[in-house]
């Protein structure tokens, strides 16, 4: 039986110097999905470029690129049509069809559309069609701010229950250094467990062109190492890159093995995909409680408030020596918050909510 495969190619990986797409490279691309698919495996693609693609239409390419969020969303709508007609024509020439399926990281924390995109990416893949999955850049600012399809496409793995996720992009893997001030760098091929020395070995952002990097790149392989599924990183430009990597071929990439340990796709969009409004500082009670019981975090162990967060934004959580274990929804906006933290249930203002953040809208991290 084949694998399903969940396999992202990044902006710098599709596009020219200039920015504009280099359509060779997406036919490279799509040819080693087509061998795949030939092979008995199920592929969803996972692609940027729309905003690099929608910027020589305007005259915008090379160093012009805009900075303000509407803009970007505004030249995200011109350049999807056009990314998509060079897959469709890539895809055609081995007789296969592509569907478009735009999503945001919102989409994994509502329930509802959470089993829609499940269902339509299902369904279009007992078709027998190819799903191009790319952000909903037109309309969700919150998206553009999030910055790249790495993370996405670690959510589209776990959303689909994949077997391996390929994160391709113009570097070999995760090398030991950076190869431009250190000539001894080497390629990491595997990885245990992402740790806090791996992502800072990782660096910052990637080419002006994309958005991503190797740091967002580690950061994906670590959701979906959360979510039980394999990771490769790997170079774009490597020859059968998708098919050594589906066979663990060594030296593919940088791999990074599942955890035992999985999570739900719930908390994995609140651990990576929500962006963090403020802090709130518990005592230890609080702390050993939600660590050692997994139960909610009431009023009664709340010491601090930081930030101006309101109801169902992102939180940290951190114990009495400020070290942050924890992240969540809160359920109370900062400022009712402080005005009762420390009562006890029985305590509290008629009407308002229990729980600071409930079990289910909160995530351990180590």
């Amino acid at each position: 039986m084949g694998q399903l495969v969940v396999a992202k190619i990044g902006t710098s990986s599709i596009t020219d110097h200039q920015g504009d797409i280099d359509v060779a490279a997406i036919a490279k691309f799509a040819s080693e999905v087509a061998a795949r698919r030939a092979a008995g495996d199920q592929v969803i693609v996972v692609t940027s470029g729309a905003i690099a693609a929608g910027l020589p239409a305007i005259g915008l390419g090379g160093d012009r690129r805009p900075g303000d969020a509407v803009t970007l969303q505004a030249v995200s709508a011109i350049g999807q049509s056009r990314l998509m007609r060079v897959y469709d024509e890539s895809f055609a020439a081995h007789d296969l069809v592509c569907g478009q399926v735009l999503l945001a990281p919102l989409d994994f924390g509502i329930r509802n559309q959470y089993l829609h995109a499940r269902g339509t990416l299902q369904r279009l893949l007992e078709l027998g069609v190819v799903p191009v999955v790319n952000e909903n850049d037109a309309i969700a600012d919150d998206e553009i701010r999030f910055g790249d399809n790495d993370r996405l496409s670690a959510l589209v793995a776990q959303l689909v229950g994949a077997d391996l996720l390929v994160l391709l992009t113009d570097a070999p893997g995760l090398l030991t250094a950076d190869p431009r001030l250190d000539e001894s760098a080497s390629l990491i091929e595997e990885v245990l467990e992402v740790t806090a020395e791996l992502e800072a070995l990782a660096g910052g952002a990637g080419s002006a062109r994309g958005s991503g990097g190797m740091a967002s790149k580690v950061a994906a392989a670590k959701m979906a190492s959360w979510s039980g599924v394999r990771a490769v990183i790997a170079g774009a430009t490597r020859p059968g890159v998708l098919a050594d990597a589906v066979a663990g071929v060594a030296g593919v990439g940088t791999v990074v093995r599942p955890r035992p340990q999985r999570i739900s796709a719930r908390k994995l969009w609140i651990a990576f995909a929500v962006e963090s409004a403020g802090r709130i500082v518990v005592d230890d009670g609080a702390r050993r409680a939600l660590l050692e019981r997994g139960v909610s975090l009431l009023p009664a162990g709340v010491r601090a408030v930081e930030g101006s967060f309101l109801a169902d934004q992102g939180v940290e959580i951190a114990g009495p020596d400020g070290a942050v274990f924890a992240k969540g929804l809160a359920r109370t906006g900062a400022a009712e918050l402080r005005s009762v933290a420390g009562s006890r249930t029985a305590e509290l203002p008629e009407g308002m909510v229990h729980e600071v953040v409930h079990r289910d809208d909160l995530v351990i991290v180590p």
